[in-house]
């Protein structure tokens, strides 16, 4: 079993690793125009690969979605973290054990699993160290957090469009520096490339 695990984790690893940022874009890009409306309510999801509705969901589905799309089904993934890290993720929701159902369609699970996969870049208040494909994470205040996907397009300030649902579907937005950024991730392999 233990073997098992371990190949999972790896398979894993190597889809996370496989990640194109253009894909990425259009992934979320094509969330547009189909998801129409936001439901943040809990329901229940097959495992692995569970989804509420496409018409529907809320900002992480955005990500998830777009993430599947190239292989990283996040539900699975943050959930196997979870199990074998469980302390490590945030307590917000007073869950003692992990629910394949919900945590990765919470920002902050996201965000701690992308940190965790060395997915994490600095927070810039400059648009130029931002690039199309990147996550990011905002606080809406009162304890509101949003994620969205950089948009390989730009607004009138140079700055990348967000791709994202904030409450009314899938959109395609000039929100980077509307609230504060809290969370910036690029896929480990992207920033490699970077280096190149």
């Amino acid at each position: 079993m233990r073997v098992v695990s371990v190949l999972l984790l790896w398979l894993l690893a190597c889809a996370a690793q496989a990640i194109e940022a253009d894909r990425l874009v259009l992934a979320a890009r094509e969330q547009v125009g189909v998801t129409l409306g936001y439901d943040p309510a809990y329901r229940r999801l097959s495992y692995p690969g569970g989804d509420v509705p496409l018409a529907t969901g809320v900002c992480t589905d955005v990500v998830i979605r777009a993430l599947r799309q190239q292989g990283l089904d996040l539900q699975e993934a943050v959930h196997r973290d979870m199990r074998a890290n469980f302390a490590l993720y945030p307590k917000h929701w007073g869950l003692s054990r992990p629910d394949a159902n919900i945590d990765h369609r919470r920002v902050p699970n996201l965000m701690t699993w992308f940190q965790r996969q060395g997915w994490s870049l600095p927070i810039d208040q400059d648009a130029t160290a931002y690039r199309a494909g990147d996550i990011v994470a905002w606080d809406l205040g009162g304890g509101l957090t949003h994620i969205g996907i950089l948009s390989d397009r730009q607004g009138p300030d140079g700055a990348p469009l967000v791709l994202h649902n904030i409450g009314r579907g899938a959109q395609e937005e000039d929100i980077l520096f509307a609230y504060r950024v809290i969370g910036h991730y690029r896929p480990a392999s992207q920033q490699a490339e970077n280096r190149s």
